[in-house]
C-alpha cells in the first residue's frame, strides 16, 4: 500500500491517478488531516506493509528503519514529487513491496540514498532510467 503525505500536491497526486500509481494519502482516503510527524509512524504500523511517501526530512533516520513498512523522502520540488514516487516505485531495487520493507529511503536527482534494517552504513543506488 503506497501512502502520500498529506502535503503532496493535488496536481502531483492527479499524475499518479493518471499513472494508474495506486496510493492512499493521509487526510483524505486514510488517517486525518493534520496528523502530526509523531502521530505518522505508530498509524502506519496499522497498515498493512506501506509505503510512506513524504517530503518532510524528518523522516530520513536510520532509527526509523522498521521491517513492517517503508518511507521515502521525496527530496525534490513539489511538482516533481509525482515523478520521483513512480521511479521509486520502478527502480529495480525497489519495484515489489517485499523489496522496500524494513527500508528508508531518499530520492534525488542525483541518486536513491537507503538505510536497511540492522545496515550500519547507508547504501546508495543510481537510477536506472
Amino acid at each position: 500500500m503506497n501512502i502520500l503525505d498529506e502535503n503532496v500536491l493535488g496536481s502531483q497526486r492527479q499524475l499518479l491517478r493518471e499513472w494508474r500509481v495506486p496510493f492512499r494519502q493521509i487526510g483524505y482516503e486514510v488517517g486525518r488531516k493534520g496528523m502530526d510527524d509523531e502521530q505518522i509512524i505508530p498509524f502506519l504500523l496499522t497498515l498493512p506493509r506501506p509505503t510512506f511517501f513524504t517530503q518532510d526530512w524528518d523522516y530520513y533516520k536510520q532509527v526509523l528503519c522498521h521491517a513492517r513498512y517503508c518511507l521515502v523522502v521525496v527530496d525534490v520540488k513539489r511538482t516533481e514529487c509525482a515523478a520521483f514516487i513512480r521511479r521509486v516505485l520502478r527502480h529495480p531495487e525497489f519495484d515489489t513491496q517485499a523489496k522496500r520493507m524494513g527500508n528508508v529511503i531518499r530520492a534525488s536527482h542525483r541518486r536513491l540514498a537507503m538505510w536497511r534494517l540492522h545496515a550500519e552504513k547507508e547504501v546508495y543506488f543510481d537510477w536506472t532510467d
